[in-house]
């Protein structure tokens, strides 16, 4: 893997532990602010909308832009908006801020899932995805704790400034390692935005984009209601949380990794055997969560079989999407998204049932049993095509090329 798609991951670090790191600063927030716990919650609705509908739009205007240019432009703006959030007394403007930040965030990660698939060979978009995704779970491992030590400690203000301070390294890096003007592939041979978008309508393509957003819902689902699942089920103190949150975001880091070096070639394999596992621990989550070795050891499985079929999932969509090279990196963006928002409103809904602290786990196998129930029968359809795919993005002649199977 080249330097310039872990110059990326950075940036994605960076922007994950601003995505996640609300969970634990809200009350200081409500309080500083003075509104109440309930109103700041709406900051995560904001930021999770804003990413929604901000990567289809956002990467549409700069679709015509210098790749480098464009991901600097996203990067200040969202460093920026985190820095006019630390100094605010307002709560509409520290709203804004998040809308702001949510679609510069998506703005960058529709255009570096689009460019890290170009900078490989064709045949290695999901390590690349892999390599681009692991900001987000060293995100969760470091970040996200990092953030509530240094909120605890110094205030939400001074996390909101590490964010922004963490993005000049990574502007650094994709000046570095990024290079200007535009490439060839942009110059000649673009397809129009509307041919692009007509790739929409292609059933293969929404069929992956909704089990990518299926699959994440039921990530997090349980992910955003996993502390009274530690302190009321298991009956830990607030500090195990933690401990919790790291071993998910350890877990993600495996199941991205792996999940790299076989989404390209047996995407079959992830959804055939990780699928039917990850349906399995979420209901074993559920029943063992009063035992706190087993939690643990669920909560890290869990974790890394989460973002191994989700990332092979989203890897599905970048191929599917190989007629809209502007826009592809959008449609992952916009199908992840859509997961990390609608997911936690299921959650929330599952906690008023009689399972209460442990709905959202019984929700989140639900999920993920919908979404398999979609994708067994079609699984050779969600994973064909991947060599006339990858010879049509190398510029060959699929009738006399051999083809690589799948």
């Amino acid at each position: 893997m080249s330097l310039p798609l872990y110059l990326l991951a950075m940036a994605v670090f960076a922007m994950g532990t601003s995505e996640f790191m609300l969970a634990g600063l809200l009350p200081d927030i409500a309080s500083g602010l003075d509104v109440t716990v309930g109103t700041a919650g709406a900051l995560t609705s904001a930021f999770a909308i804003g990413m929604i509908v901000g990567a289809p739009l956002v990467a549409a205007l700069a679709r015509n832009w210098p790749r480098r240019a464009g991901l600097v432009g996203f990067v200040l703006v969202f460093a920026a908006a985190h820095a006019v959030g630390a100094l605010t007394t307002s709560f509409p403007i520290l709203f804004a801020t998040r809308v702001v930040a949510a679609l510069a965030n998506a703005g960058f990660l529709a255009v570096a899932l689009t460019a890290a698939a170009m900078l490989v060979p064709p045949d290695r978009k999901g390590r690349a995805l892999a390599v681009l995704l692991s900001g987000t779970t060293v995100a969760t491992i470091a970040g996200v704790p990092g953030g509530s030590v240094l909120g605890t400690l110094l205030g939400w203000r001074a996390t909101f400034w590490a964010v922004a301070a963490l993005c000049l390294p990574a502007t650094l890096g994709i000046l570095k390692g990024i290079p200007a003007g535009r490439d060839e592939d942009e110059a000649t041979g673009r397809p129009a935005l509307r041919a692009e978008l007509a790739q929409l309508t292609r059933p293969r393509l929404i069929l992956v984009m909704l089990l990518g957003a299926l699959v994440n819902a039921a990530t997090f689902g349980s992910l955003t209601f996993l502390a009274p699942v530690v302190t009321d089920s298991a009956g830990l103190g607030q500090l195990w949380i933690s401990v919790a949150l790291v071993l998910f975001g350890a877990g993600s880091f495996v199941g991205v990794t792996v999940a790299g070096r076989l989404s390209d070639r047996r995407p079959d394999l992830v959804i055939a055997f990780g699928g039917p596992l990850l349906l399995i621990g979420w209901p074993a989550l559920a029943v063992l969560a009063n035992e706190p070795v087993a939690l643990f050891i669920l909560v890290f499985v869990q974790g890394a079989l989460s973002f191994a079929l989700g990332s092979t999932l989203i890897t599905r969509v970048l191929y599917e999407a190989a007629g809209a090279p502007t826009m592809a990196g959008s449609y992952a963006t916009a199908a992840l998204n859509v997961g990390a928002a609608v997911g936690p409103v299921i959650a929330a809904a599952a906690l008023t049932t009689e399972a209460g602290t442990l709905g959202p786990l019984w929700a989140s196998g639900l999920l993920v049993a919908v979404a398999l129930l979609i994708a067994f029968p079609l699984l050779t359809a969600i994973t064909a095509g991947r060599s006339t795919e990858l010879l049509i993005a190398a510029g060959a002649n699929p009738a006399n090329e051999p083809s690589s199977g799948s």
